[in-house]
C-alpha cells in the first residue's frame, strides 16, 4: 500500500533530509587516502547524536552499523571496516536518518584522491542519471518514466544499471511501497501522485549489471569485479514538481 504524505509530513522528512545532506557534505571534506570507512561510520554516529537524530540502518534486520560503506566493486551494503582507503578508490556511503520518527535516505559516491578516467566518467554518468530520473518524478507520470530516463542515459554511455536493488517509498518506515526500478518502459507502472515520497538511487556498473552477494549475506558486488557507483536522493512528489528532500546544493 502506498502511503501518501501531507505537506506537514513532507516538511518533517525534509528536516531529516537537511541533516543527511549536510552530513554528506561533511563526509566529503574528510574522504582522503588513509581514512577508513570505520572512521567515517564513527563520525556519522557522533554527528547524528549531536543533532538528536538516529541512524535508522543500525539494527535493521541485525545490521550493526550507522552506514553502508561500499568500495570499488561493491554495489551496496558494504560493511564499514578498518582497511584504509587508497588513492583511486570509489566509496559509496549510504545512510538513512531518523529525526523524530521521520526518515530520509541518501547514498553518495566519493572519489578518493585522483580517479581514473573511467571511474570519473562512471561517477558523472551515475549522478546525471539520478537527476534525469528526478526530472520525471512529476504528478501524472509513471514509475516507468523514471526508470527509462535513468536506463537510457546509463546505457548510451556504455554502462549498465543494476536490476537486483531498486528505489522505494519511504516515510516512517525505511522501505514502503512502491518499488522504484531504475530501468523500464515509459508510460508503464504506477502513476505518480501528489504526496508520494520515494527514493531514486541508481547503482551503475562499468561492466555487467549482474551482482553477487558475499557470504556475510549483506554486501553485494559486481559479478565481474568491475567498478560500481551510486547516487541517491529522497524525493517528494508535489504539485510544484519534484522536491528533493536530501539536496546538498
Amino acid at each position: 500500500m502506498i502511503i501518501l504524505k501531507s505537506e506537514e509530513e513532507i516538511m518533517k522528512m525534509k528536516k531529516a533530509g537537511v541533516i543527511l545532506a549536510n552530513l554528506h557534505k561533511e563526509i566529503a571534506k574528510i574522504i582522503k587516502p588513509g581514512i577508513s570507512t570505520k572512521d567515517i561510520d564513527g563520525f556519522v554516529e557522533q554527528y547524528l547524536a549531536e543533532r538528536n537524530a538516529y541512524p535508522e540502518q543500525r539494527g535493521y534486520h541485525g545490521y550493526q552499523y550507522a552506514t553502508c560503506a561500499s568500495i570499488n566493486d561493491e554495489v551496496c551494503h558494504g560493511f564499514p571496516r578498518d582497511d584504509l582507503l587508497k588513492n583511486g578508490d570509489i566509496v559509496t556511503i549510504d545512510m538513512v536518518v531518523n529525526l523524530d520518527g521521520w526518515l530520509a535516505d541518501s547514498a553518495w559516491s566519493y572519489g578518493v584522491g585522483e580517479l581514473s578516467e573511467e571511474a570519473s566518467k562512471l561517477m558523472d554518468v551515475t549522478k546525471e542519471s539520478l537527476y534525469l530520473g528526478i526530472e520525471q518524478a512529476i504528478i501524472g507520470n509513471r514509475l516507468g518514466d523514471i526508470g527509462h530516463a535513468v536506463q537510457t542515459h546509463v546505457e548510451k554511455n556504455g554502462f549498465s544499471v543494476v536490476r537486483d536493488f531498486v528505489g522505494h517509498g519511504i516515510g516512517r518506515e525505511m522501505h514502503e511501497d512502491p518499488q522504484v526500478l531504475h530501468y523500464g518502459i515509459p508510460g508503464r507502472g504506477i502513476r505518480l501522485m501528489e504526496g508520494m515520497v520515494i527514493t531514486i538511487e541508481p547503482m551503475v556498473n562499468v561492466g555487467t549489471y549482474r551482482v553477487k552477494v558475499d557470504d556475510n549475506g549483506w554486501t553485494a558486488r559486481t559479478s565481474d569485479g568491475k567498478l560500481s557507483t551510486q547516487f541517491e536522493h529522497t524525493i517528494a512528489i508535489t504539485k510544484d514538481g519534484p522536491m528533493i528532500l536530501t539536496e546538498q546544493e
